[in-house]
C-alpha cells in the first residue's frame, strides 16, 4: 500500500509542477497580449494620422 501512496503522492506532485509552470506561462502570455494590443493601438493611430494628411494632400491636387 505504501507503494501505490508514493505513486500517487509523486503524481500530486508532478501535477503542482505543472499548474505551476502553467500559471506562469499564462502570466507571460497575458503580459505579451497587453503588450501586442498597445502595438496595435499605436499603428491604429499612426494609420488614422497618414490617412488626414494624404485626405489633405488630395485635396490640394489641383482637378484634372
Amino acid at each position: 500500500m505504501s507503494i501505490s501512496l508514493d505513486q500517487l503522492e509523486h503524481k500530486v506532485d508532478q501535477m503542482v509542477a505543472i499548474c505551476a509552470s502553467l500559471r506562469s506561462e499564462n502570466q507571460d502570455l497575458r503580459a505579451h497580449v497587453a503588450s501586442l494590443e498597445a502595438d496595435k493601438a499605436a499603428l491604429t493611430r499612426k494609420i488614422d494620422l497618414t490617412c488626414e494628411r494624404l485626405e489633405g494632400l488630395m485635396e490640394r491636387l489641383p482637378e484634372e
